[in-house]
């Protein structure tokens, strides 16, 4: 794994920087593929939509360069950029205008055994909620502890991914992922306005799909519609699709339109 921060090689932060005091920033986990960053328009959209909400100040044209840079150097693999609001002294209050720090890292393509995308998962039912903060719903901002309290409720290799709700009892997304529902043809995925990330992939798959006529609604779902589902799938920008075949006591079949949205996002990311 390789390193930049603010353009130049380096593996280490100033203790100052107000993402490690806070949590202050951003963060985007990109596909590469060939040299490529995959789906990097819609990556750094988000980016943009969190720094105008956070008020953080970027420059999204070095941004974009210094990805493409980086991303041809790594070659296959997984670029994450981490952006903070930079350095600070004591205290919440932020310097205005004050310059965003750029943090690139690269690490080998992540690897999945095949058969979570061929034959499915099975999530499990994480106990953890998510808070509701509109202000940051969609964000994919830098604290991320309600995941990792989640994340450490399993440790079977059983599960896969686990399914988080929120602290009104709403299906929101996976741990690491977003979720789909499939009910009589139409493709469902949980309203993010309160909580939860709106992934990139969660994104073109809605377009994808309205594009070849299926019907699609971003609503709030509920535990009783999860598991009168169709079929259930969860996505994120680096694996594509696994089908979810259970969680708890609930099960489902991979069926056909999560087979063919499968298809279309292995030609996207080559796998």
């Amino acid at each position: 794994m390789h390193s930049w921060v603010d353009g130049q090689p380096a593996d280490a932060v100033p203790l100052k920087d107000r993402g490690l005091a806070y949590g202050d920033g951003l963060f985007e986990t990109i596909a590469v593929k060939a040299g490529q960053p995959v789906l990097l328009d819609r990556h750094l959209q988000r980016l943009e939509v969190g720094c105008r909400r956070l008020a953080i100040v970027a420059d999204h044209v070095l941004i974009r360069s210094e990805l493409l840079t980086f991303a041809a150097a790594l070659g296959d693999g997984v670029l994450k950029l981490i952006l903070t609001r930079g350095d600070s002294l004591r205290g919440y209050g932020i310097s205005a205008g004050a310059p965003a720090r750029r943090i690139l890292q690269g690490s080998a393509p992540a690897t999945y055994p095949h058969a979570h995308g061929s034959s499915g998962i099975r999530l499990f039912p994480c106990a953890t909620r998510l808070s509701e903060q509109p202000l940051l719903a969609g964000l994919k901002h830098l604290n991320r502890l309600e995941q990792v309290i989640a994340r450490a409720e399993w440790q079977d290799a059983d599960h896969a991914e686990g399914l988080m709700l929120d602290i009104s009892g709403r299906v929101i997304e996976g741990v690491f992922s977003n979720l789909f529902l499939v009910d009589n043809d139409r493709l469902l995925t949980p309203d993010l306005s309160r909580c939860g990330v709106a992934g990139v992939m969660r994104a073109e798959l809605l377009a994808r799909a309205e594009a070849l006529g299926i019907a699609t609604s971003v609503i709030d779902i509920s535990v009783e519609q999860l598991q009168q589902a169709d079929e259930v799938f969860v996505c994120n920008s680096v694996y594509g699709i696994w089908p979810v075949l259970g969680c708890g006591a609930m099960s489902w079949s991979a069926g056909p339109l999560t087979r063919k949205l499968q298809g279309i996002v292995r030609a996207l990311l080559d796998i």
